[in-house]
């Protein structure tokens, strides 16, 4: 039997990862995410953001080339299959599942052994929407939230899953001026009490200077 490794606290390090197209270099980047750190990707439509995250999260195409190494303590994740490497990702739709209540999408990303028997897995999302400021919604079917509560619900749908990291992908960019500034302190503020290192990619300078760290550009 595989030994877990415990990766809490650590570092994610981007050591000359690498992702070609062809004989295009899309992404070529050395950096240390510190635990409740924020490494901003920014750069054009089409310049391979979005492609850095799908490398991180296992999902990159076959028609792309990745090399270099993603590591976290000693836990190689590029070696790693995609649902094994428990990178927290969230998107610029929240995605909940439309047949499942806003509890039952909560439930459906606690990892098994973290809680025994629905009735405390259900108190785990009960105390995730507590949290919030969304208690009592768990009965709720997700068509009936705001933009707002869908991405509340979202992210702690994400740490529900007990990441290793989080990967935004402009998971802000459809939320308005007010809301947007809630949910950056949010998502932030929970990385940082979680201790988990981020990589976010944007459009958006308000994003990078909300977020505080390093900002990789790409061309």
């Amino acid at each position: 039997m595989k030994q877990m490794v415990d990766t809490s606290n650590a570092p994610l390090c981007l050591d000359g990862l690498e992702i070609r197209l062809g004989d295009r270099t899309l992404v070529s980047v050395t950096a240390d995410v510190a635990p409740g750190g924020v490494l901003t990707v920014m750069g054009p439509s089409g310049s391979g953001k979005s492609t850095l995250l799908h490398a991180l999260s296992g999902s990159l195409a076959p028609v792309f080339t990745l090399s270099g190494r993603a590591k976290m303590g000693s836990v190689d994740l590029l070696a790693l299959p995609p649902e094994t490497r428990r990178m927290g990702l969230l998107f610029q739709d929240a995605l909940l599942f439309p047949h499942l209540s806003v509890c039952g999408n909560l439930m459906l990303a606690i990892p098994r052994g973290a809680a025994k028997g629905r009735a405390a897995r259900q108190a785990l999302a009960e105390e995730a929407l507590a949290a919030i400021g969304l208690e009592g919604f768990g009965a709720r079917d997700p068509a009936t939230l705001s933009g707002g509560q869908a991405a509340r619900v979202a992210l702690q749908r994400t740490l529900l899953s007990q990441p290793r990291a989080l990967l935004l992908d402009e998971p802000f960019s459809k939320l308005d001026a007010a809301l947007r500034a809630d949910m950056r302190a949010l998502v932030f503020d929970h990385a940082r009490a979680r201790q988990l290192p981020v990589v976010m990619v944007t459009h958006d300078p308000d994003d990078a200077a909300a977020a505080g760290g390093p900002v990789f550009e790409l061309e």
